[in-house]
């Protein structure tokens, strides 16, 4: 694995581990696709650091966890806009 790749993925591990953020924030936030995002956290760092692996599990179980909850939030939200146009 390059060097490059490997500090990537102990960047978006750290980054996740202390602001909590989801996937699709942390690639928002590296301008990355999800995707990537994604098998740098579960696939790469995996086998470059097993214990921060295993930190950064722990918030994307959260995450799952949670899910529907915040999916409920944003369709309120959007049909509580639409009403209030009328």
């Amino acid at each position: 694995m390059r060097h490059e790749i490997q500090s990537r993925c102990l960047m978006l591990a750290r980054h996740i581990i202390t602001t909590g953020d989801t996937v699709r924030q942390t690639a928002r936030r590296f301008g990355l696709s999800k995707s990537s995002v994604h098998k740098d956290i579960h696939e790469r760092l995996k086998i470059l650091h097993p214990g921060l692996f295993m930190e950064v599990q722990a918030v994307m179980n959260f995450h799952h966890q949670v899910r529907h909850l915040r999916g409920g939030e944003a369709t309120r939200a959007r049909w509580e806009k639409i009403r209030q146009a009328r």
